[in-house]
């Protein structure tokens, strides 16, 4: 099926953050566009006024007519959705061509040069960097990206000038495994997502398979030591980067009054005293990534010194919403012991002197079985810790696991709640806040409005 000549496309999940940005590309298309998702959310209200037909109903009746002739729909599915959806079921039983997410991305990757960036963590706020670097540059770029970009508002960057497109490649169901890059960072190789890959080594193995299909004549940007054997084709370029220590680095880190400058060091031309606009230490890291991959796209030296300072961030990463002298309140999307442990890390880092309380809502029954003590190992980083229930998502409860197993192991003299989530609010109002951060990939996003009243009051 070509994706020029479809005339309709039809999603099963539409609303999920790298679904949406693909709903409004095919808006942006011309084509017909309407979908399911099971949660209304303002991602999906903002679909619908984009001119998206989205319903929250599994019903076939629901399904647009324009969208149930065979030859001209493609059905897209996010790998979240049973098998057993109504609406799945007749798309299969009736011989519908039917799509991953990851497979019409790869499809975009084999007509434009993809600018990839996977790894267990880091992906969203680097790619979004790189997109932005690009857009910001004589090169532009599009961009699917796998948070809401807060310069542009949206996760969908268009050009019609440019052949670059920025992907997040997402691990997941070995999703990554449909993409062609042209080049690739890959941020980390920690283990995540076991119940698919059921080992590490599987995992890795993943890893190592994505990068025999970045293009020949390509580039693989790898995070300094991390675990990889990389598989690449001939000609294709393999390069290190990491903080300190790699092909591209910082030095001269300067950190205070609330700035961090450094110097950028790269085989391509060193750039000197860059700035961060989102000056947390991991985006040091992020931010040497996202500039080798903007280098070798071909933007300049001032191009880059230029733009970094003006990236805002992503929705969720790292994302205050008060920042006062007597008064921090912060969302992260961390949902890995990794992250969760970069992430209080920064913030103890920018106030050392301030008490920071971690709200924690896990995310899968899987994970929180395989990495319980890893997770209070990070979050007893701390000085208090509230602990919501699971977040199940596509799973079904797994007995024996709930969030009272990181619980438990929670570093002895610590400060901790177990807290139902319609409790939350009222166990703050009670609570001497400093610094606040919740975390989490679930729906604890939903409270923020009420919990920045709270605080405010």
């Amino acid at each position: 099926m070509n994706i020029n000549t479809i005339k309709s496309v039809y999603f099963i999940g539409a609303g999920g953050i790298g679904m949406s940005a693909l709903v409004r590309y095919f808006l942006s298309k011309g084509k017909e566009v309407a979908g399911y998702d099971r949660t209304q959310s303002e991602l999906t209200e903002e679909l619908i006024k984009e001119g998206a037909n989205i319903h929250y109903e599994e019903n076939i009746s629901l399904i647009p007519d324009s969208c149930k002739i065979k030859k001209d729909t493609l059905v897209i599915f996010t790998p979240a959705i049973p098998q057993t959806h109504k609406e799945f079921t007749y798309f299969k039983e009736n011989g519908f061509e039917i799509l991953k997410r990851a497979q019409v991305l790869g499809m975009i990757t084999t007509t434009e040069k993809g600018l990839c960036v996977a790894g267990t963590h880091g992906k969203t706020t680097t790619s979004t960097l790189t997109a932005h670097l690009l857009h910001q540059s004589h090169i532009g770029c599009n961009a699917f990206l796998g948070g809401i970009s807060k310069n542009y508002k949206t996760n969908l960057l268009l050009s019609e000038t440019s052949n670059y497109v920025v992907i997040e490649a997402d691990e997941f169901d070995r999703s990554f495994h449909w993409l062609t890059p042209f080049a690739t960072v890959i941020t980390a190789t920690d283990s995540d997502h076991l119940d698919i890959y059921g080992t590490r080594e599987a995992y890795l193995e993943s890893f190592n398979k994505y990068t025999s299909l970045i293009c020949r004549g390509g580039y693989l940007i790898a995070k300094k030591g991390i675990d990889l054997s990389p598989a690449v084709q001939e000609g294709v370029k393999i390069y290190s980067y990491g903080i300190t220590d790699g092909d591209f680095k910082a030095e001269n880190i300067r950190i205070g009054n609330g700035e961090i400058v450094f110097d950028f060091i790269s085989p391509f031309g060193n750039i000197n005293d860059i700035k961060l606009g989102v000056p947390v230490y991991v985006n040091i890291e992020n931010g040497i990534a996202a500039m080798a991959l903007a280098q070798i796209a071909g933007v300049s030296n001032e191009e880059i010194k230029n733009a970094m300072p003006t990236f805002s961030g992503v929705d969720r990463r790292f994302d205050f919403k008060i920042k006062e002298d007597n008064l921090v309140f912060l969302s992260d999307y961390a949902h890995h012991p990794a992250e969760i442990r970069q992430s209080i890390s920064s913030i103890k880092a920018l106030y050392p002197d301030k008490k920071v309380t971690a709200v924690f809502q896990p995310h899968l029954y899987t994970r929180t079985r395989d990495f319980y003590k890893e997770f209070a190992e990070s979050l007893s980083l701390a000085d208090e810790i509230i602990l919501l229930d699971i977040y199940p998502a596509r799973e079904l409860p797994i007995e024996g696991v709930t969030s009272k197993l990181i619980y438990d192991n929670i570093q002895e003299g610590k400060v901790k709640t177990l807290c139902k989530k319609e409790e939350l609010l009222d166990l703050l109002k009670k609570k001497e806040i400093e610094v606040l951060i919740t975390l989490g990939a679930g729906d604890i996003d939903n409270m923020i409005p009420q919990i920045y009243n709270i605080l405010k009051k």
